[in-house]
């Protein structure tokens, strides 16, 4: 039995479809099983990029008696105050993170640190910045913006953490009022 030389012609693309379908059912059924067996699609990953990897050396040793912590929720650090919408503006800072935080070693925070590299240039990275620093400066905390291609060096940290004031005269620490 032959089949008819129009039947291709005919129903080639219903069989092409059938077949991607059939290939993409395989490959979903492949990820759930992978995913019944208890493997997550995961991979360890370095928080730090090179020069974030430098800087943090770099403010480590400058600054020995302070502790610098690295890639930092902004929501760990900023609270909202009493009498505002805490869910309103908590998600106006949500998904955000400072590279650096220094803090004193009773862990009131002194600065943040921003290392700005070229996707800094963009409209909707250069929105994002400014809505962290907006709402960086309302706290009272000192936001430091240093660029990748100009780290700076042990001696430029020390400097300009030298008799730096924790927040801004007064801000408020520790809670809402």
């Amino acid at each position: 039995m032959s089949i008819p030389h129009n039947f291709w012609a005919d129903n080639g693309a219903v069989i092409v479809v059938l077949v991607v379908s059939l290939i993409l059912f395989m490959r979903v059924l492949a990820r759930r099983d992978s995913h019944v067996r208890g493997q997550w699609p995961f991979y360890a990953k370095r928080p730090l990029s090179q020069p974030e990897q430098v800087l943090y050396h770099r403010l480590v040793q400058a600054l020995p008696d302070r502790i610098v912590l690295a890639q930092v929720q902004v929501s760990r650090v900023l609270g909202v105050k009493k009498g505002f919408n805490f869910y309103e503006w908590n998600n106006r800072i949500d998904r955000m993170s400072y590279d650096f935080v220094v803090c004193a070693m009773d862990s009131r925070v002194l600065a943040v640190i921003e290392l700005d590299d070229k996707s800094h240039g963009s409209e909707s990275r250069r929105r994002a910045d400014a809505k962290k620093d907006r709402a960086t400066s309302a706290a009272g905390i000192r936001m430091v913006r240093w660029n990748v291609k100009a780290l700076p060096d042990q001696d430029f940290i020390r400097e300009a953490f030298l008799e730096m004031p924790s927040v801004r005269p007064g801000a408020q620490l520790d809670g809402p009022s």
